[in-house]
Formats: structure tokens, sequence, C-alpha cells
């Protein structure tokens, strides 16, 4: 990966713990009972912690590959709308076991923070399992990898948990094998600049102050992210080079409208007409720096005030929106994210 003017690190595989291990030829039983006798003295750890959000402060499409999936250039940023997680050693469990605050999530091994865990497991050699609870803020289907930040959150978490054997790099690298944008919540400073599917990235210092006050809008229905990417026009892209952005919204020390640029408008606003109007509206309310959408939507980021327009207080069609505060953070040396103090949550 590249961290500011280093050499870009990529994902090599080449970490000395990074080796997948063979599947297993004992039966399960035996596996079960080895398990129990590594741990038999191991008294339980816990550890709770902050699972943040993201959102793109610009995003491109750079090109459909042969594979079908993109190759994305995008502006990353770590937000501290999240989710809360207690994370506990279980020595003598046989699976893992997830508890979610959010009924309609699943909790099997369809859920990101199972597959983390299983992950941490096939890359260390550890045979520990974990009891995790999941109390659920960032809304589902909403841009802001909610879901990306609790495996992230999962992989630091198990790490810290077992003393701290693999090094960030590892975790960042190995982070690609579940997801795209798992890896940014990695980045040493909240802020990286992405690239292939999303899972090169470069360390950037924060290019914009972390107090800029933003608000962030969500209609009640989310957007696939498969689907948007299916319905995406690739002649209706912008043109805007992405270093360009990069470099334009440093130096204004925040975001235009002209910069904040997301290729997947044209088919999220296709798919849900009524987010390309809502847009329209926040532009037109005058309150903010700039209104963009992050990632494939639906979430509306509203740049330079946390303001909420009186119309989406007064209209009842938005009585059902999702609507929240929240501002830029980034990670304590060695440590992992936490809420920036700035703006009170609604637990």
């Amino acid at each position: 990966m590249l961290q500011s003017g280093a050499a870009q690190r990529g994902v090599s595989r080449t970490s000395s713990l990074a080796r997948k291990v063979a599947p297993a030829r004992i039966a399960g039983a035996r596996r079960r009972t080895s398990a129990v006798v590594v741990h038999a003295n191991y008294k339980p750890n816990a550890v709770q912690l902050f699972s943040p959000s993201k959102i793109n402060l610009f995003l491109r499409v750079v090109r459909r590959r042969e594979d079908g999936y993109h190759d994305l250039a995008s502006l990353f940023h770590v937000i501290d709308l999240g989710d809360y997680m207690e994370f506990e050693t279980t020595p003598h469990a046989l699976q893992d076991t997830l508890e979610c605050s959010d009924p309609t999530i699943p909790t099997d091994e369809s859920n990101l923070v199972i597959k983390a865990l299983n992950l941490y497991r096939r890359k260390t050699l550890q045979t520990m399992y974990y009891k995790v609870k999941l109390h659920k803020r960032v809304p589902h289907g909403a841009g802001l990898g909610g879901g990306s930040g609790n495996a992230a959150t999962t992989l630091f978490a198990a790490n810290k948990l077992m003393g701290g054997i693999a090094s960030n790099e590892d975790l960042l690298e190995w982070s690609g094998e579940i997801g795209s944008d798992i890896s940014v919540f990695f980045s040493n400073t909240g802020a990286a600049y992405c690239t292939g599917r999303g899972e090169v990235v470069e360390d950037v210092p924060p290019p914009v102050p972390l107090d800029t006050p933003m608000l962030l809008v969500k209609p009640p229905v989310g957007l696939a992210t498969p689907k948007i990417f299916k319905s995406l026009d690739l002649d209706r892209r912008s043109s805007a080079d992405p270093r360009g952005l990069l470099d334009t919204i440093a130096a204004a020390k925040g975001v235009d409208q002209a910069a904040a640029v997301n290729d997947l408008e044209q088919p999220a606003f296709d798919n849900l007409p009524e987010l390309a109007a809502l847009k329209q509206r926040l532009i037109e309310s005058g309150q903010f720096r700039s209104v963009f959408m992050t990632g494939s939507g639906s979430t509306i980021v509203c740049f330079g005030s946390d303001a909420v327009p009186a119309f989406l207080r007064e209209e009842p069609q938005y009585k059902d929106l999702f609507i929240s505060p929240t501002r830029l953070i980034t990670r304590k040396p060695n440590g992992w994210y936490e809420h920036s103090g700035m703006w009170k949550e609604q637990l």
C-alpha cells in the first residue's frame, strides 16, 4: 500500500502471516477437542469498540474490467456515524456467536463480522472463537460502508484480543479477500485515496478540516450495490481526473460542488428518481457548500453544515428520512477510531 509519498503497497500477499491454511483433514470431533485443549486454561478477554462508517468525497469509475468488476478511483474518509461492538473470547466454544440489535440483519455466516473472524483464524492459525454484540446505528443500503466498518473493527478486535500478532498491514491486506472497501478503515489517517476495486489504499493527509460539519440524509429505501453497477452507463461518466479532484479538494480545504463527483449517481438516480429530486432540493436550500451522494447510495452528504433544512421537517414526504450530523475522524496511533464528540448521538 502507499503512504504519503511512499511506494504503493498493493495486495501482494507477501506477509509472513498471510499464508493460507490447508483444509483440515481430521474429523470434526477431533478438531473440536483440540480447540478446547488449546484454550483450557485461557481466561476470557473482552473489548468494546466504536465501529465507524465512511463517505466518498468523490468517486470515479475508471473502467469495467474483464472479470465484471469495475476499477474505481475514490477519496474515502472515515466518519463518526457508527455502531458499537462488544467482543469476548469464548475459549470452550465451538463456533462464533453474533447478536445484533437490528433483527433484520442476518447473524449467520453471511454476515461480514463472522466472515472476518473466519478470515482471521485462517490467516493466523488461531482457533479462538468469539461472542460479538453489535449495536447497530448505521443504516443498511446507505453507501456508508457500515458492514465494512464492522468487518474492519472485528479484525482489529480479534487481533487485539490475541495479543496483536498481526500487523496493521496484514489486516489491511487480508481484508480485501472478503470485501472491497474494508481496507480503507485500516488507513493510518482515516483518509485514503483508493483504486482497484477499492482495496488498493494510499494513505493521504486529511484533505478537509476534521471539524467540518456535515449532514447525512437517507430515504427509507436502500440501494443494492450490484444493481447500481449493473445500471451504470459508462458513456455518462464524469471526465474529471481523479488525482486532479484530490488536489482540488485538498487545496480548497473542502468539497465544492464542482469537485463533488460521483459516477454512481447516474444509475442510482435512474433507479430512484426521488433521490435525485432530494439532492436538488438540498442544493436549492442554499445551506450547504456542496451536496452529493456517497458510495452507491442512497445517502446524500450535505457538506459544510449540519443544520436540517426546514422542508425536511415540514413536508410529509420526508417524515421517514434517516438524518444525522457527522464529522470526519482519524485513528489514534496504534489504536482504533472513536466518536468525535462534536455532536450528540441519539442512542
